[in-house]
């Protein structure tokens, strides 16, 4: 069995907006609850970029989500080579240093598997999903700041599950007590950024991310809609990604007709 580990001091954030300030709080919150978890099999390592890479998502949250949001896009947790390395949601390498201009400083989770291994801002791979939905967010705006002006990116969960071998294990693949009380804990957080953000539409990034959001937010005022997950992983996205979703986010009206 496995555990999160406890939390790492982290630094402490800039003056940041009220906006961001809450987000950043709420991360802490989710991070507290999470620590200790154990995981029964297939589970054998668990990362939480919210520990060791907080400054990697301290610097996103303080730079691009100052105000509200009118919509957020909801992804499952992180990815090896992705939130894992920088902290940053879908935060392949290059996207969060050349389109998003950050460079936090990353440390490493208090168990690490060999075959997957943290180096931060100096990891070398190359997270195919993060690339393909930061790429169309700056192809259709021109460039991430003008895109997160109007949206944010966030994951339902922060933890990262891989088996003996390094394999990725899915949340949705998880049954036990730990991952009940781990959904309890991300539904409390996502309703909590919803309230802070208050954005117009919440879009899952796949269907489990948005069957997550109709759980969490039954009732809540604003319109839940989802896009194909941009994973190599699916043959469907592997067949023209960025045109799918830009059609389903015309469709549901979330985009303007280009």
């Amino acid at each position: 069995m496995n555990h999160v580990g406890t939390k790492e001091s982290g630094r402490h954030p800039r003056e940041t907006s009220d906006a961001a300030a809450a987000l950043l709080e709420a991360a802490r919150v989710l991070r507290d609850e999470l620590a200790g978890l154990t995981f029964p099999p297939p589970v054998a390592t668990v990362y939480d970029p919210l520990e060791y890479a907080w400054d990697g998502y301290r610097q996103y949250v303080e730079r691009y989500a100052g105000t509200p949001r009118r919509v957020v896009f909801l992804g499952m947790n992180p990815g090896p080579w992705g939130m894992a390395q920088t902290g940053v949601p879908f935060g392949e390498v290059a996207a969060v240093r050349d389109l998003l201009g950050l460079s936090p400083a990353i440390g490493h989770p208090p168990a690490e598997h060999p075959k997957k291994p943290v180096r931060g801002m100096a990891c070398p791979r190359a997270e195919v999903s993060g690339r393909r939905l930061w790429g169309l967010f700056a192809e259709r705006y021109g460039s991430l700041p003008r895109f997160l002006a109007e949206h944010f990116v966030v994951n339902y969960s922060p933890l990262l599950f891989l088996a003996e071998g390094g394999a990725n294990v899915t949340p949705e693949n998880l049954r036990g007590e730990a991952i009940e009380r781990l959904t309890r804990a991300c539904d409390r957080h996502l309703c909590r950024v919803i309230e802070i953000l208050r954005p117009e539409w919440l879009i899952g990034i796949g269907r489990f991310a948005e069957n997550a959001a109709n759980r969490a937010l039954a009732g809540a005022p604003l319109k839940i809609g989802s896009i194909l997950h941009p994973s190599p992983a699916s043959p469907a996205a592997n067949r023209g990604w960025a045109a799918a979703a830009t059609a389903a986010l015309e469709e549901m009206g979330v985009w303007p007709l280009q």
